[in-house]
């Protein structure tokens, strides 16, 4: 896209740099008929959306290549390799129609069953036979698999018709002989063993749960429309749910995350039928997503007809794909990118999500108009605001996703100005209304997990949970919610599912409002305006931005020059934005006056008082003056040593000097900074992570505390981010055997429940850890 840019005249890129909304249809035209003559843009168009230079198709050279890299590692005992291997060779195996008794795709789902038996993943196993099956019935070797499998997980009666069903296909009598000892065997098992429960697909359950409040969208002064509810409504009730309208995942969870559903991808993982892109956690969210299925019925075949009827009916039930669990919308997601080509792999995920919302509208291009498509989608915009540079992008981008759209797709559709400039308002609308999917997960829980997802006794937690962002939607209910930097209302994720949860009472009337993003305790005012007005081209007056908070005025303080003055110190770079806001503030009365707020700054709400200037390096309690340049410098000093623990930590290589050295600067940041300032808990908890790498869980535990105490100022204490550190310090209470671990789990239970309700435990499974342990220990004591 550089080159593309590079290429066009100055003039054009001013006149699209100054453009409104009312010049779109002229600039994309002018940007379009330069193009037209420009030979490289043709280029470039071709190696995008052309099949024939895609590096995304499928090759059964490179799947035969991986396959055999996959043989060697087994026959090395290799299995994790051999597991990545096969799968490889999926994702670029072609699915032919031909000759069913030698097809790859059914032969390398065998050899990865193979290798999921070995090591002990037997529902991961018993699927990869089971998709063989549905290419080869009469795989003898699939049914035999399947059969190991099922007997593995106690599936007795299912493991003996699989080898009935294996036996008739079996051609060998020296296979037949092998089948025959298995059936004697597993029939011995099964005389002494209850049928087990049968195991099926691996989408993430969601809890039965509707919204039950009636919303209503409202016009609100300076901001537009909104939500607002109808009635009081209690902390921690559901409000909303809805399906994204487009969506599509992260670049970099393209390895890790179902490309549909956005869950983890399990060891069976299942690729696209038609390209080397995507993978899926199951063929239901393959279908889902792409429109296709591959399924080979008995009675085309007619493979099964001389098995017994019973045995028939067993093996065709265990064959065929279950219609009713699929609800396949005419617009699939992948469709028009499924064709080996790279647009899809190579354009912003912004862009890709574009396509996927254009998609909707080509089937109804010929007699539909564009632009009344696009304004039926009600989607506020941010071209007027947005960059010069962005500006530029959003007509590269618009110009090139249509023509590789138009490749991609058997419809044909005018390329002008007019179609251009809408796919420009709607990049934009993507910039404003999109929402970033994220999963909680913790990175120790994580890597102390066993590979079933188990967590071992010993498990304690070093880090933050973490939120990983796996995907961006467009919600079309969704981006009406308004944002506060205090929000009232929490949005979260099942699969692809949007919730809104309630995290305060909120009487009726009253507007809903959620964070996106910036928060108060996260960041300071000016950080938080600044990145809203950047990122979603609007300036936030919410309370958290137009009155005094505690948070906003000690998260960056220094500490005043007396040591026994609580009071806060404001540099230059946020008293102006603060100072408005403690001018609104208003007096309080004596019952007030014992606050956080009032103790860092009790004396700065007299306006009366003109000794206590509210400028930089002014104590806002007492008045005394801080040389904040020496401040500063003593800081610096400090962040250095603490970027060398930091640094220590990520390697685990903790010394016992690196800690006493850190200890000291941070004895040199408390005098300094102000008590709450965020950085003394971010070192606090530095801290705790290197104590716990070395083993020494007490302080450790002390540390975490310490981060945690400084933490539930900034933010409300009953703020999922509190949650998220009690996580991390109930853990090492387990680990130590402190019994005031059940108060900390407790209290985690109900920010959760606040936050995510009857999700709590789906949305962060670690959650069932911690209760499990608590249940231990509570069954121990009596």
């Amino acid at each position: 896209m550089e080159s593309l840019k590079a290429s066009i005249p100055e003039g054009l890129k001013q006149m699209i740099s100054e453009s409104s909304v009312d010049d779109l249809s002229t600039t994309c035209s002018y940007l379009h008929r330069f193009f037209l003559r420009f030979n490289p843009f043709h280029h470039m168009i071709t190696e995008l959306a052309d099949p024939k230079y895609g590096l995304c198709g499928k090759s059964k050279h490179d799947a035969l290549e991986s396959k055999q890299l996959g043989n060697q590692c087994f026959l090395d005992k290799d299995y994790v390799k051999a597991l990545n291997f096969y799968t490889q060779a999926l994702r670029k195996a072609p699915f032919e129609d031909g000759d069913m008794e030698n097809n790859l795709v059914a032969t390398l789902y065998v050899n990865r069953a193979t290798v999921l038996h070995k090591m002990s993943l037997l529902v991961e196993c018993l699927r990869d036979c089971t998709r063989a099956l549905q290419i080869c019935p009469s795989h003898a070797k699939a049914w035999y698999r399947r059969s190991q499998a099922n007997a593995s997980l106690g599936n007795y009666k299912d493991a003996i018709c699989d080898l009935n069903v294996a036996k008739s296909m079996e051609s060998s009598l020296g296979g037949k002989r092998k089948i025959e000892n298995e059936l004697k065997s597993i029939l011995d098992q099964c005389k002494s063993a209850s049928m087990a429960v049968k195991h099926s697909g691996n989408c993430l359950n969601t809890v039965d749960e509707m919204p039950q409040i009636k919303l209503q969208c409202v016009t609100i002064p300076d901001k537009g429309r909104g939500m607002a509810s109808s009635c009081d409504i209690l902390p921690g009730s559901l409000l909303h749910t809805e399906e994204p309208y487009a969506m599509v995942i992260s670049k970099q969870c393209r390895e890790t995350h179902c490309h549909y559903c956005l869950n983890d991808l399990p060891a069976d993982r299942v690729p696209c039928i038609s390209c080397s892109i995507p993978l899926y956690c199951s063929q239901q969210c393959q279908i889902k997503a792409g429109g296709q299925m591959f399924r080979i019925y008995p009675e085309i075949h007619g493979i099964l007809k001389s098995l017994p009827i019973d045995i028939g009916e067993y093996a065709a039930e265990v064959i065929q794909f279950n219609d009713s669990e699929q609800e396949i919308e005419n617009i699939s997601e992948h469709k028009l990118e499924c064709q080996g080509v790279n647009w899809s792999a190579v354009l912003p995920s912004e862009i890709v999500l574009a396509g996927r919302i254009l998609a909707r509208f080509l089937p109804k291009s010929a007699s539909e108009d564009i632009k009344d498509f696009v304004d039926g989608l009600e989607l506020s915009h941010c071209y007027k605001h947005m960059p010069s540079e962005s500006k530029l992008d959003s007509h590269i981008h618009a110009i090139v996703l249509l023509y590789c759209l138009q490749h991609s797709s058997s419809i044909v559709f005018p390329i002008d100005g007019v179609s251009l400039s809408q796919v420009v308002i709607i990049i934009s609308q993507i910039k404003v209304n999109c929402m970033t999917i994220v999963r909680l997960k913790s990175i120790d829980a994580h890597v102390l997990s066993d590979q079933f997802g188990e967590f071992p006794s010993n498990a304690y937690l070093t880090s933050n949970v973490e939120q990983v962002r796996v995907g961006k939607a467009i919600y079309k209910t969704g981006s009406l919610f308004n944002h506060s930097c205090q929000p009232n209302i929490h949005a979260y994720f099942l699969s692809r599912s949007l919730c809104i949860r309630t995290t305060k009472f909120i009487a009726a009337g009253c507007e809903l409002e959620l964070s996106y993003g910036p928060q108060v305790g996260l960041l300071v005012c000016k950080d938080r305006l600044n990145l809203l007005k950047d990122e979603y081209a609007f300036q936030c007056q919410c309370t958290g931005c137009s009155e005094a908070n505690l948070s906003d005025i000690v998260l960056n303080a220094f500490h005043c020059v007396n040591p026994n003055c609580s009071g806060a110190v404001l540099d230059s770079r946020v008293v102006d934005c603060e100072k408005q806001k403690i001018k609104r503030f208003p007096i309080a009365d004596e019952a007030d006056k014992n606050s956080d707020i009032y103790e860092v700054c009790i004396r700065a709400f007299s306006q009366s008082d003109a000794s206590i200037p509210i400028q930089p390096g002014y104590c806002l309690k007492c008045g005394s003056y801080c040389d904040l340049g020496s401040s500063h410098a003593a800081v610096d000093k400090a962040l250095t040593c603490i970027k060398r623990l930091q640094d220590a930590i990520l390697t685990k290589e903790i010394s016992n000097t690196t800690i006493t050295e850190a200890s000291k600067f941070l004895h040199l940041l408390r005098s300094n900074l102000h008590a709450y300032n965020k950085l003394i808990a971010e070192v606090e908890d530095n801290l705790a992570q290197a104590f716990c790498l070395l083993g020494e869980l007490e302080l450790c535990m002390d540390h975490c505390k310490a981060s945690i105490q400084i933490l539930e100022k900034l933010y409300d204490p009953d703020d999922i981010v509190i949650a998220y550190e009690l996580v991390k310090f109930s853990s090492i209470q387990l680990s130590l055997g402190d019994v005031t671990a059940v108060d900390s789990i407790s209290r985690i239970g109900d920010i959760f429940s606040r936050y995510y309700g009857l999700h709590a435990d789906l949305v962060f499974p670690y959650l069932r850890y911690l209760r499990g342990e608590i249940k231990k220990k509570s069954v121990e004591c009596t």
